[in-house]
């Protein structure tokens, strides 16, 4: 598992290994019921305080993307393709209705925006 976190990003470490294991999820390169490690031992690895971890499995665990079993860890969740919930279809609305608005600000147009978001699944579902 490959995870590189960047500390002088403007994006908070958690965030950044958050998005990260989504993109593993997403790639398939760790799939439902896989262990995820210890909290310790990743904060280890990543040389990062082990309450900024906490908080990332914990970020991950209210969005229903891992299971946190007390005293056994973290594990992704075994039924993570099965279909998605109508409350988390509206958060990921909400969501990318914030990006493609503030790229819209930002001077992004209809096409560019379609070739990205295209570009980005292509990227994701090659792997």
């Amino acid at each position: 598992m490959l995870i590189q976190i960047e500390p002088t990003s403007d994006i908070p470490i958690y965030t950044q290994l958050s998005n990260q294991l989504i993109e593993l999820i997403a790639r398939s390169q760790l799939k439902g019921g896989d262990v995820l490690p210890s909290v310790r031992s990743l904060a280890s690895d990543l040389g990062v305080n082990m309450h900024t971890v906490n908080k990332s499995y914990h970020k991950l665990e209210r969005k229903g993307i891992i299971r946190i079993v007390p005293k056994s860890g973290a594990i992704i969740n075994p039924h993570i393709r099965d279909g998605i919930s109508s409350e988390h279809r509206l958060r990921i609305v909400e969501e990318l209705k914030t990006v493609i608005a503030e790229a819209i600000v930002l001077g992004m147009n209809t096409e560019e925006i379609q070739q990205l978001a295209s570009s980005i699944l292509s990227d994701i579902k090659e792997e």
